[in-house]
């Protein structure tokens, strides 16, 4: 558990009034991108405030209309997940780093550079990037940053992604399972054959063997490519 003097505030404001918490900054970075994560341990302090800085405590009244529960932990999921972290200037900048470089990485094993067939060198894409002013997300998972990170570099670099439609035959069991995978890939459609989910997604070349291997680590090698 973080000391309360490492630890940074998330923050969120509800029914009028604002709620803060005192947490560690990985840990609470973690949650928010997604990964498991202990909140009794993210927290520094088991306590709701108004004023973190000035140790204000939120009154229970207030904590229960606003989250229906006086459950610290379960008030402290809620801020994390739709509050704001309030990183400090070099983590971000820092987790900003890391995230530009996995986006830059995608583009470069997706894309190619259509004068020559060959895919851009990593460097050439982050100095694209730069030059662009992308806005990156320090929370948002790098797939989900790729379209909209090409929007912007294709006006600086010329590149192209090469794209394939691919079917999947998904037994009954894990078709709710597979909504999780799916959505990251963005365009896709679905029906049902029998006991059967048939996806078809588009998607690019480059991430082809990543769809598979997450379909059947899904099914246990139950998947059907069709």
């Amino acid at each position: 558990m973080v000391t309360v003097e490492k630890a940074i505030i998330a923050k969120l404001q509800k029914d009028g009034k604002k709620f803060e918490i005192l947490v560690d900054p990985e840990l609470a970075y973690d949650f928010r991108s997604g990964k498991s994560v202990s909140l009794q341990r993210t927290l520094a302090i088991n306590q709701i405030f108004v004023d973190a800085k000035k140790g204000d405590r939120a009154g229970p009244a207030d904590i229960q209309k606003a989250f229906a529960t006086t459950d610290p932990l379960q008030v402290a999921e809620n801020i994390l997940k739709n509050g704001e972290i309030q990183l400090t200037t070099d983590f971000r900048r820092k987790k900003v780093d890391e995230k530009k470089r996995a986006i830059a990485t995608l583009i470069s094993r997706m894309g190619v550079d259509p004068r020559t067939k060959t895919p851009h060198p990593l460097e050439r894409i982050l100095n694209a990037m730069e030059q662009s002013r992308i806005n990156v997300d320090p929370f948002r998972q790098p797939e989900h940053q790729v379209d909209e990170t090409l929007k912007a570099i294709k006006v600086i670099l010329p590149i192209s992604i090469e794209e394939m439609e691919l079917s999947a035959e998904i037994p009954a069991q894990y078709s709710g399972g597979v909504h999780n995978i799916i959505r990251e890939y963005g365009q896709h459609s679905e029906q049902w054959s029998g006991e059967k989910l048939v996806i078809k997604v588009k998607i690019p070349a480059a991430l082809k063997e990543k769809f598979y291997s997450q379909l059947a680590g899904l099914t246990h090698g139950d998947v059907k490519i069709i």
